[in-house]
């Protein structure tokens, strides 16, 4: 297995909060970073500009990971302009909004499931195709981040945002031991309780206060301190850690 720390790496969802984090994060680690975007062209090339500006390389590319044909021009752009990937975060999702499970409707799970699922699965089959050892390139590691709400349901709140992300964790442990003898190493990072626009976005900014005491550590996380398990998964530090759900939420 590649035990050497992946030079270029594709992180999705790097405009802001956690992806923006693990990508300025990775790049001052030494890795090229191809930072994605849906929407936030601004913000990913200000990401851009502050890896630049440390004297690490990075690009901003447009995708939308709920659309095939976004996710194959995200790779070829990727490599075009960085070179061979060899490393994959998957990070871009949607949460569906604030809803009991009652009142979901089916064109909000599509595009739930479209993002974070099937996207990130297909972002996953195109790494494979250029990493494992048995298409003939020289291995990596993909990171998937899901979410302690995996493990908690979130009842009352998004169930249907934690069914993704249980999704993601079962598809972390299949493709890393599917992958295992060809070079690759998948695992995911499963925050909590993060200071990130999701929960004013979803209208509630007020969210992380009114939760702060269902923390052991009486606090949320903030961006970085996901970003360091990222970066240290797909780094050769984690040389032997394959199909690991790493949860980074202070206890909860």
């Amino acid at each position: 297995m590649n035990t050497s720390a992946p030079n270029t790496v594709i992180i999705t969802g790097a405009s802001r909060g956690i992806g923006a984090a693990s990508a300025k994060l990775a790049a001052a680690r030494g890795f090229s970073v191809a930072v994605n975007y849906a929407t936030g062209g601004a913000e990913a090339e200000a990401v851009v500009r502050e890896i630049q500006e440390g004297g690490g390389t990075a690009t901003a590319i447009q995708a939308d990971i709920g659309r095939e044909d976004d996710i194959l021009r995200l790779f070829h752009e990727a490599e075009r302009q960085l070179g061979p990937i060899h490393g994959l975060v998957n990070n871009a999702g949607v949460t569906g909004g604030f809803a009991r499970v009652e009142a979901v409707t089916a064109e909000a799970l599509e595009r739930l499931f479209a993002v974070n699922v099937t996207g990130a699965i297909l972002c996953a089959r195109e790494a494979v195709k250029r990493m494992s050892t048995r298409h003939g390139g020289k291995g990596g590691a993909i990171v998937n981040i899901s979410s302690l709400a995996a493990r908690t349901g979130s009842a009352g709140e998004w169930v249907h945002y934690a069914a993704t992300k249980g999704a993601i964790d079962t598809f972390t442990i299949g493709l890393a031991r599917e992958v295992a003898t060809e070079g690759i190493r998948v695992n995911a990072v499963a925050p909590g309780l993060v200071e990130t626009g999701i929960h004013a976005a979803n209208g509630e900014p007020q969210r992380l206060e009114r939760l702060k005491n269902t923390i052991p550590m009486g606090r949320p996380g903030k961006p970085e301190e996901i970003a360091e398990a990222v970066v240290w998964l797909l780094s050769g530090a984690a040389s032997y850690v394959t199909g690991s759900i790493l949860e980074v939420g202070g206890g909860r």
